[in-house]
Formats: structure tokens, sequence, C-alpha cells
């Protein structure tokens, strides 16, 4: 499967709320940026993921600018997505403009399937601060 196909099925699992562990790397230098986290390792990316599945639910992944690169031995993506979903635990809904970067590598031998190494997830803050301003309100 490319790179690009990889990228839509993680989206697409997402939406249904399929277990996305499985999309990344076991490795200890993994890492993941969302707009509310972010998780350093195989480990607790695959737990991270786990609890936001159990957590959250009604998805939206709206794709509209993925460009992808791919070379023999990785992969980089980026992409801008309209993003919304519930946390179950306190019926909130989240919508945000996200943007999405991240590295992805080839496993397995003559037909490799590709797995996240690196992924960003960001959202854009609509009010700049200076440093050392008060940002608690921040994401």
């Amino acid at each position: 499967m490319s790179v690009r196909q990889t990228v839509r099925d993680y989206y697409e699992a997402l939406r249904r709320g399929e277990p996305l562990y499985p999309y990344f790397a076991e490795r200890s230098d993994v890492v993941k940026v969302g707009v509310f986290s972010r998780l350093v390792g195989g480990d607790a990316v695959a737990e991270g993921l786990r609890e936001q599945g159990r957590t959250t639910d009604d998805w939206t992944v709206d794709s509209h600018d993925l460009s992808v690169t791919e070379r023999d031995t990785y992969a980089r993506f980026t992409d801008r997505v309209d993003l919304s979903w519930t946390d179950t635990a306190d019926d909130a809904t989240y919508a945000f403009e996200t943007r999405w970067s991240g590295v992805l590598e080839p496993r397995g031998g003559a037909d490799p399937e590709w797995v996240f190494v690196d992924m960003h997830v960001s959202a854009p803050h609509d009010r700049a601060q200076p440093a050392g301003a008060d940002r608690s309100g921040s994401v």
C-alpha cells in the first residue's frame, strides 16, 4: 500500500473508531503530538490511542491538502484537515482546522507496510500572545 493510501486509511480508521495504534511503529523513539497531547514511545502512543478510542466518538476528518513525498527508506506527509469529535466523558464537542505532518517508514519485506514514526497534529491559535503572557486559555 502506498504512503498516500496509508494516511487516508488512518483517517478512515479514525472516522470509524477503529484501533489506530497498528499504524505506528512499535519503537521507543516514536512520537505522536496531538492537539492536546504529546506521546513518546510505542507503548505510550498505543495506550494513548486506546484511551482516545474509549473516550471519543463521532469523528469528522476532512482532508484538504494532502501532500506526500515517498522515498525508499522513509516518507513524509503534510495536510490541512478539518477535525472534530465528541468527548464522551463530558459530552463536549471539539472542532479545529488542523495542520498535520509526519514521517513514515516501511515495515516488512518486498511489499512493505508503511507505519508512522512521527506524527504532529496542531491547531492554529486564534490569538497571538507575546512571550511571558498569561497562556491559561491556550490549547
